[in-house]
């Protein structure tokens, strides 16, 4: 069985398969998709720009668009309520490419079975060999299946926050007029 970082659930991969087209078409991706079931059921849909910097005007766009093609397919029996974002700079890593991507920053890896006694590992991302996503930990780098992955995600650091912003300066999403300069108080690593 393959694993998917966008869609786990069976009926995440069938919404998958129906918001997909559909956010391509608009000129975006899925990063991931969740259906969220407690006291109300809850669709989140996380899309970016292939290049980054998606915006609040394009979330309601993709919501919009998004609701219309599942009124018609109607994929959930219950009432539901349709939250769409951006992946956030701690963002998730779903796609192999993610890896490549963001080589060099620090994350979040989980397994869904025990490697050489452990789960977790966090450390700098350091490219991607074959299906093989590395990571450098204190032991050295070491290779993790991509398959084997249940969960992953950047840590957020000030290098990575200079490199979003950087990232949407050079789209034109930030006027820097209206900022001073932005400080960043020692980031708190242990929020899991």
């Amino acid at each position: 069985m393959t694993n998917d970082l966008i869609a786990k659930a069976a009926i995440d991969r069938r919404l998958a398969e129906i918001i997909t087209p559909v956010l391509e078409d608009m000129g975006f991706e899925l990063v991931r998709v969740r259906l969220m079931s407690g006291k109300s059921t809850t669709l989140q849909i996380m899309a970016d720009r292939p290049e980054g910097g998606i915006e609040v005007d394009d979330c309601a766009a993709i919501s919009n668009a998004v609701s219309a093609t599942l009124d018609v397919e109607d994929p959930i029996l219950d009432a539901y309520t349709l939250e769409v974002s951006s992946p956030g700079i701690d963002r998730p890593l779903t796609r192999l490419k993610d890896f490549d991507t963001f080589e060099g920053y620090e994350a979040k890896l989980e397994t869904a079975e025990l490697i050489d006694g452990r789960r977790r590992f966090k450390g700098e991302l350091a490219g991607v060999e074959d299906d093989e996503v590395l990571i450098n930990v204190e032991e050295g780098t070491i290779g993790l299946k991509f398959d084997w992955l249940t969960d992953a995600k950047l840590v957020l650091t000030d290098d990575l926050i200079k490199e979003m912003l950087r990232q949407r300066k050079a789209a034109g999403a930030l006027n820097e007029d209206k900022f001073d300069e932005i400080e960043t108080e020692g980031s708190n690593e242990e929020n899991t």
